[in-house]
C-alpha cells in the first residue's frame, strides 16, 4: 500500500511538471553547450567531437540571454533519438560533459547518476548498483547485474573499471532490466560505453598533459586522419602514472600507485552511404602497486575463536590465533596430528592459547596509512577486437552486426593479514627443527631423515630466513623449488589470477516505416571461457606442510612401510581454483513499435534466453602428500589431476557441475506525448539473470551446488518535459520492483557461494538542467531509494552463534573455520559447555569461555571428529549424559541462521543528490573563462544483507570544482582542477574476510583530495 501511495504522489509530481511544458514551442533550436554537456537532459554536442575540443566549444560560446537547451541524441533503443523521446530511465554523458563535470572514471561517473553506487570490490571487479541491484552474487559463474557494453557488444570481463576515460563520444546509463533491446540479459541496468569513430572530413587530432598532487602525469591523445573519401583511421590512447595514496608505515614508502595505459584504434570503411563498417581494436596494460582495499578493520577477539569481534569495527586486527597459518602451524595441532610423539614436542611455532602478539601500532589509526611488509602487486591487460557493420537494406530497414574477441587476465597480490608478521629467528620450533634436520637419517625410521629436506626447503640457508611458496599450477612451492621470497619473518600474501576469453555475435534488423508499426528483431550468441585461482600462501601454511608431511612419512614406516619416502603435504597453501569455467549463451529478442495515435506509442518486447554454464573446480590446502623432487605435475599422478575418479589417496576428487537455465521475458511501454516537448510513460519490464554454480566446500557445510536463475518485475511510471521556453530541462521517474530469487553472496570455508532470496524495490528519480541565461547552467539529480529483504535466513559468519545463548562457537583447527554446537533441547546451554569440554579434554584442547561481543561461548575444537563422537558416542559420554543408545542430544552444523526479513540490500542508500552549476566570463578576443563546481551526496547504507551495526557505512559528500580558460577559436585551453575538495575518506564499500582469515573487513575508500592543472589543444 505504501508503495503505491508513493508511485501516485510522484507520478502526480511528473503531470504537474508535464502540463506546465505545454505552451513551450515546438521547435527550439539546440544552442551550443554550456562549458561541456550536461547529463541525461543535458546540451547536445556533435556526436564526433573529441573530449578537449568540445569541451573547449562547450566554454567559449557567446553570451546571449535565456534561449533553449540543446537536445542529446542517443541509442538507447537501439536508433539515433531525441533523449527526451526515449520512454526509457536513462542518462547520456557526451565526451564534453565527461570533462566539464570531471567524469575521469567509473568512480567519478557515479556522482552524477541518480539511484547508481559503484565500488571496487575485493579482487579484481568492481560493481555498479542501479536501485538497489547490483553484483550481490559472487563467483565465476555469476553474471552481471549491471551489464557492460562497448559499442553494443557486451564484456563480462574488462579493465574499463581501472581504466581512465578516453576519446569516448559518450556514455549511455540505461536504469532498470535490460534484454529486448541489448544482447546480455540485465537486471540492474546496461551502461554502454560509446568510442569516438574516424571522421571523414579531415585531419584532426588534439592531446592534453595533466600534472596533479601525488605527482600524477597523465597524457591522453587522439589522431584522426582520413586516408580516401571512404576510409578513415583514428587512434587515441591514454597514458597514467602517479605515486600510491597510501603511506606504508612499515618502510616509509607510499603504495596504491598507478602505472598504466591503454591504446584504441578504430578503422570505418564507408564504401557507400548505405554501409559503415567499424573496426576497433584496443588494448591496456596495468602493472603497479595499486591495492585491492585501502584498509582492513577490525574489533580484535581477545578468544582468538572469532578473530574479531561482531560488534565493534574500528583500527585493531585480527587475533592471529583465528588464522588459519597460526592454527596449522601450532603445538596444538601437531600433537593432535601426531597423537603426542614426542619427537614432535616443541615443534609448534606458537601456541594458540598465547597472548595476542600484535604490537599496539599495527593498524594506524588512519585511513590512509597501513603497516604491511609485502608490497602489492597489481597486473591487469586486456585485448579486444570488435567489428561493426551498419547496412541499410532499402529505405526502411537496417542491419546491424556486432561481433568480437576479448581477452583479459589479472594476477593481483596483497598482505594477507594486513600487518607486519614477527621475527621467527631464535622461534623454539625452529630451532627444534633445525636441530633434527641435523641428525643422522640412521636414526629415523627407513634410514632416512623425514626432516632434513622440510628444513632445506623452509629455510635453505640457514634459520635467519625463511622462505614462502611461490603458488603454481604444479602445487609444490618451495618443496619443488618455487620461492616468492624468504625474510626473517616469513611472511604471507594472497593472490588472485584470472584468464577470460569471449567470443560474442549479435545482430539485429530495425524497420522505419511510414506506417504505425515498426520493429526490432535481433539475437545474440556468447561463449566466455574462465580459469581462475585464489591462492592464500604464507610461511605457516608452509611449516605445517613439512613437518605434517614429516608426521606422514613416520607414520607409514611405522606400520612397516619402511620404504615409504620422505613426502610434504601439498599443495603448502591453500588453493581456490576453477580450473575451467564455460558459459554458452544465446537470446533471441525483438521489439514491436506501434505508433496507434500521433501522440500515443506502444511498445512492446519478448526476449528468449538460454544460458548453459559448466564449472570445474575444488578447494586444496596440505591435501595429499607428494615426494621431495617433484616439480612437475607431468612427473607424478600426485598433483596436477583433475579426474574426478582419482585413486590418488587423499586428493580431492573435482567437482564437475552444470546448470542450465532459460527465461522468456519481456516488457510493454505505453508513452503518450502530452505536448510537443512533453513526453509521459508507463512501462512494465521482467528482467532476467541465469542460474549459477557454487565452489565446492566440506560436507559439514550444508550448501547447494547450484543456485537458481534470479528474476524482477519492474513497474515504472515516468516523465521528460522541457519547459519555460526550454531552458528548464526536467526528468523523472518513480519504480517499483518485485524480485524473485535475487542472488547474493556469502562466505563458507574461504568460498564464496550463493543463495536466493526475493525482494522489494521501491523508489523514485528526477534529473534537471537549468540554464536561465546562456552564460550560466546547473545540473540538479536526487532520488529516493527503499529495498526489503521478504524471507530469507542465513548463517552470519560474524556470529554464527545467531545470538542465542545456548550454542558453543568452535573454532576448527583443521580448517580455520567455524561451527556451532547447538542442544537439540533449547537452552541446555551448560550441556553443550559440558560437551565440547569433554571432548576437547580427550584431545589436550581446552574448556569454551566467553566469546566478546557475542551471548555465548567459544573454544578451539575440530568440528568433524565432534560431529562423529555425537553421532557415535564413547560410553563415558552416554553415561555423563544419561544416553544409553543412539546419538546424544546435540548438533554440530556450520551455524545458525538469523533472519534477514524486513533487511535492506547492500550498497542502497535511501538518499542520493547532486548539483553542479558553472558560469562563462567572456575575456574578450576569443577568450572565455568557466569556473565550475559540483557537489554530490550519498546517503548511509548497508554493506552486507545482516544490516548490522557493523554493516552501517555512513553517508559521504564529495565536492569537485575546476576553472577553465579557453585561448581564440577554441585551439587550446588551461584548466586548473581539483576534487574531492573536503578530503573525505569516506568507505564506498565493504568485503568480510572469511573465518580462516579472522573475519577482517576490508574497506574501498574514495580516492583522496586530489588538484592539479592541464593544458591541451585541438585541431
Amino acid at each position: 500500500m505504501k508503495a503505491s501511495l508513493r508511485c501516485e504522489t510522484a507520478l502526480g509530481s511528473l503531470m504537474v511538471s508535464a502540463m506546465l511544458g505545454w505552451a513551450t514551442p515546438a521547435s527550439a533550436q539546440a544552442i551550443p553547450p554550456q562549458g561541456g554537456d550536461a547529463k541525461a537532459a543535458g546540451t547536445a554536442t556533435p556526436a564526433s567531437s573529441s573530449p578537449s575540443a568540445t569541451a573547449a566549444a562547450a566554454q567559449t560560446a557567446p553570451a546571449a540571454t535565456a534561449e533553449p537547451i540543446g537536445d542529446i541524441i542517443v541509442t538507447a533503443q537501439r536508433r539515433s533519438e531525441s533523449l527526451q523521446r526515449v520512454p526509457i530511465a536513462v542518462t547520456a554523458f557526451t565526451a564534453g560533459a565527461l570533462q566539464a563535470q570531471q567524469i575521469k572514471n567509473s568512480s567519478d561517473l557515479q556522482l552524477s547518476l541518480p539511484n547508481v553506487t559503484f565500488t571496487k570490490t575485493n579482487f579484481s571487479g568492481a560493481s555498479f548498483t542501479i536501485r538497489g541491484i547490483g553484483d550481490l552474487c559472487v563467483g565465476t559463474s555469476c553474471d552481471q547485474a549491471t551489464a557492460i557494453h562497448v559499442n553494443d557488444m557486451p564484456l563480462l570481463q574488462s579493465r574499463l573499471f581501472e581504466n581512465e576515460f578516453f576519446d569516448l563520444e559518450r556514455i549511455e546509463v540505461l536504469r532498470g532490466p535490460q534484454g529486448t533491446l541489448f544482447g546480455r540479459n540485465a537486471t540492474a541496468g546496461v551502461i554502454n560505453f560509446i568510442t569516438a569513430r574516424p571522421e571523414l572530413d579531415g585531419v584532426h587530432a588534439d592531446g592534453q598533459i595533466e600534472y596533479g598532487n601525488y605527482d600524477s602525469r597523465k597524457l591522453t591523445g587522439m589522431f584522426n586522419l582520413p586516408i580516401s573519401d571512404a576510409v578513415g583511421i583514428r587512434v587515441a590512447g591514454t597514458y597514467l602514472r602517479r605515486d600510491g595514496y597510501t603511506r606504508n608505515l612499515f618502510n616509509d614508502t607510499r603504495i596504491d600507485g598507478r602505472d598504466l595505459y591503454a591504446l584504441r584504434g578504430t578503422l570505418r570503411i564507408k564504401p557507400t552511404d548505405s554501409t559503415t563498417l567499424d573496426i576497433i581494436g584496443s588494448y591496456f596494460h596495468e602493472r603497479d602497486d595499486r591495492m585491492r582495499f585501502q584498509k582492513q578493520l577490525c574489533g580484535a577477539d581477545t578468544t582468538g575463536v572469532l578473530g574479531c569481534r561482531p560488534d565493534r569495527l574500528d583500527y585493531g586486527t585480527s587475533n592471529p590465533s583465528a588464522g588459519f597459518g597460526t592454527l596449522l602451524s601450532s603445538q596444538e595441532t601437531i600433537n593432535l596430528v601426531t597423537r603426542g610423539n614426542p619427537l614432535f614436542a616443541n615443534l609448534g611455532l606458537n601456541s594458540i592459547y598465547a597472548p595476542t602478539a600484535v604490537p599496539a601500532d599495527a593498524n594506524p589509526a588512519d585511513p590512509r596509512a597501513v603497516r604491511v611488509d609485502f608490497r602489492p602487486r597489481y597486473y591487469a591487460k586486456n585485448a579486444y577486437v570488435m567489428a561493426r557493420l551498419e547496412q541499410r537494406l532499402g529505405d526502411a530497414l537496417a542491419l546491424t552486426v556486432t561481433g568480437g574477441y576479448n581477452h583479459d587476465q589479472t594476477d593481483l597480490r596483497a598482505d594477507m593479514t594486513n600487518r607486519v608478521a614477527a621475527s621467527l629467528v631464535g622461534n623454539t620450533g625452529i630451532n627444534r627443527l633445525a636441530a633434527l634436520a641435523a641428525a643422522p637419517g640412521a636414526a629415523f625410521p627407513g634410514g632416512s631423515n623425514p626432516f632434513a629436506p622440510a628444513a632445506a626447503a623452509l629455510f635453505p640457508n640457514g634459520p635467519t630466513r625463511f622462505c614462502v611458496s611461490e603458488p603454481t599450477d604444479a602445487l609444490t612451492g618451495i618443496y619443488g623449488g618455487n620461492v616468492a621470497g624468504c625474510a626473517a619473518n616469513g611472511g604471507d600474501f594472497d593472490a588472485s589470477r584470472t584468464k577470460a576469453r569471449q567470443y560474442s555475435i549479435e545482430a539485429h534488423v530495425d524497420s522505419k516505416f511510414d506506417g504505425p508499426f515498426n520493429f526490432l528483431l535481433g539475437g545474440i550468441y556468447l561463449d566466455d571461457q574462465v580459469t581462475n585461482n585464489y591462492f592464500a600462501n604464507g610461511f605457516l601454511i608452509d611449516y605445517a606442510s613439512g613437518i605434517l608431511g614429516a608426521a606422514t612419512t613416520l607414520g607409514q614406516r611405522s606400520t612397516g612401510n619402511a620404504s615409504y619416502p620422505n613426502v610434504f603435504l601439498a599443495p603448502p597453501f591453500f588453493d581456490g581454483e576453477v580450473s575451467s569455467y564455460r558459459l554458452k549463451s544465446y537470446g533471441l529478442f525483438g521489439e514491436l513499435y506501434v505508433q496507434a495515435t500521433d501522440r500515443l506509442k506502444l511498445t512492446g518486447g519478448l526476449r528468449y534466453s538460454n544460458d548453459r554454464k559448466r564449472q570445474i573446480a575444488r578447494n586444496l590446502t596440505l591435501s595429499f602428500p607428494v615426494p621431495y623432487g617433484i616439480t612437475d605435475a607431468a612427473q607424478s599422478p600426485y598433483i596436477g589431476t583433475y579426474d574426478a575418479d582419482s585413486s590418488v589417496a587423499g586428493i580431492q576428487p573435482v567437482a564437475d557441475t552444470r546448470a542450465t537455465s532459460d527465461a522468456l521475458t519481456g516488457r510493454f511501454v505505453v508513452d503518450f506525448q502530452l505536448n510537443p516537448r512533453t513526453m509521459v510513460y508507463a512501462s512494465y519490464a521482467r528482467g532476467y539473470k541465469s542460474a549459477g554454480i557454487n565452489p565446492p566446500v566440506p560436507a559439514i557445510f550444508q550448501v547447494p551446488s547450484t543456485f537458481a536463475p534470479e528474476s524482477v518485475d519492474a513497474f515504472e511510471l515516468g516523465a521528460k518535459a522541457t519547459m519555460l521556453g526550454g531552458t528548464l530541462r526536467l526528468n523523472t521517474s518513480a519504480f517499483y520492483y518485485r524480485y524473485k530469487n535475487l542472488q547474493i553472496s556469502r562466505l563458507v570455508a574461504r568460498t564464496s557461494v550463493n543463495d536466493n532470496t526475493n525482494a522489494d524495490i521501491y523508489g523514485a528519480e528526477a534529473e534537471a538542467v537549468i540554464s536561465p541565461t546562456r552564460r550560466f547552467q546547473v545540473n540538479l539529480s536526487a532520488s529516493y531509494l527503499h529495498t526489503r529483504i521478504k524471507d530469507l535466513s542465513l548463517i552470519d559468519p560474524r556470529d554464527p552463534s545467531g545470538g542465542r545463548t545456548d550454542t558453543v562457537i568452535l573454532k576448527d583447527i583443521s580448517t580455520g573455520s567455524n561451527c556451532v554446537v547447538r542442544p537439540t533441547t533449547p537452552g541446555n546451554a551448560a550441556g553443550a559447555n559440558l560437551l565440547v569440554t569433554a571432548f576437547n579434554r580427550s584431545l589436550g584442547l581446552r574448556a569454551p569461555v566467553a566469546v566478546p561481543g557475542t551471548n555465548t561461548t567459544g573454544a578451539f575444537s575440530v568440528c568433524s571428529a565432534l560431529a562423529g563422537t555425537i553421532a557415535n558416542p564413547p560410553s563415558a559420554l552416554r553415561a555423563l549424559f544419561a544416553t544409553p543408545s543412539g546419538a546424544l542430544p546435540f548438533t554440530v552444523s556450520d551455524g545458525v541462521a538469523v533472519n534477514l526479513r524486513g533487511n535492506a540490500l547492500p550498497q542502497s542508500p535511501t538518499y542520493k543528490f547532486s548539483a553542479g552549476a558553472q558560469y562563462k566570463i567572456d575575456l574578450g578576443g576569443g577568450m572565455t573563462l568557466v569556473p565550475r563546481a559540483d557537489l554530490t551526496y550519498t546517503g548511509g547504507f548497508y554493506g552486507r544483507v545482516f544490516n548490522t551495526n557493523i554493516d552501517r557505512v555512513q553517508g559521504y559528500e564529495i565536492v569537485n570544482a575546476q576553472i577553465q580558460w579557453n585561448g581564440p577559436e577554441n585551439r587550446y585551453f588551461v584548466r586548473g582542477f581539483i576534487q574531492n575538495l573536503t578530503g573525505n575518506n569516506a568507505i564506498t564499500g565493504q568485503f568480510l574476510a572469511d573465518q580462516a582469515a579472522g573475519l577482517t573487513t576490508n574497506v574501498f575508500l574514495l580516492e583522496p583530495r586530489r588538484y592539479g592543472i592541464a593544458a591541451g589543444f585541438h585541431f
